[in-house]
């Protein structure tokens, strides 16, 4: 029996970072080239964007349904933004993690701690750097995506965001892209090495001893 046929329990996977930072970036590569970790489906009560499909983007609900089910402790994590809420639903993640599945997380600091507090050892947490506060000002100005204002709101956020660096379980300064996927990937593996996610290894070493 091989490593990858040992039965595992699941993990949380978190990455956060201030805005240009490369998070997005590392996350869509991180699903692209890894088939046993999924994107988290947030539960949101604001209305659908041109273009979005309800369970993939988001599961879109009423704020009765959401707030029923947050008297029901059934999120892992929520907020309200902007007068909307968001929040991952448990259910599904938890079933991730019993099947043995890993769930990425693109959240901020605040929904991190939440998280931390509701599942604690299924959580790996990565904080995403720039390489220095002038790269990050370029990478936002050359998205061309936002207004000279938005740059600027996203820039005198970043600090704030940054300042939560050390709550994290690892730091990648995403000075190379290819390098940051590495480092990456690397973290993600030696997570799911770890002897106490493997809960199927008591079983295989028993048989080890037995033959």
């Amino acid at each position: 029996m091989s490593n990858e046929k040992i039965k595992r329990r699941g993990l949380l996977l978190v990455l956060s970072s201030p805005s240009g930072a490369g998070k997005s970036t590392l996350s869509r590569s991180l699903l692209e080239k890894d088939d046993n970790i999924s994107m988290s489906v947030s539960m949101t009560t604001r209305e659908p964007r041109p273009g979005e499909v309800d369970g993939v983007h988001y599961n879109f609900t009423s704020q009765d349904e959401f707030d029923a089910l947050v008297a029901a402790d059934g999120f892992l994590e929520y907020a309200t933004v902007f007068e909307n809420s968001y929040g991952t639903p448990a259910e599904p993640v938890e079933a991730a993690l019993r099947n043995g599945k890993d769930v990425l997380f693109d959240i901020d600091w605040q929904g991190t701690q939440q998280l931390n507090q509701r599942v604690g050892a299924d959580l790996v947490r990565i904080f995403i750097l720039p390489p220095s506060k002038e790269e990050l000002l370029n990478r936002l100005k050359s998205r061309a995506q936002d207004s000279d204002e938005v740059v600027a709101k996203r820039m005198a956020k970043a600090n704030s965001e940054i300042s939560h660096w050390a709550e994290y379980d690892y730091v990648i300064i995403n000075d190379d892209l290819k390098a940051a996927e590495a480092e990456l990937f690397t973290i993600l593996n030696a997570e799911r090495m770890k002897r106490a996610r493997q809960s199927g290894l008591s079983d295989f070493v028993s048989g080890l001893i037995k033959d």
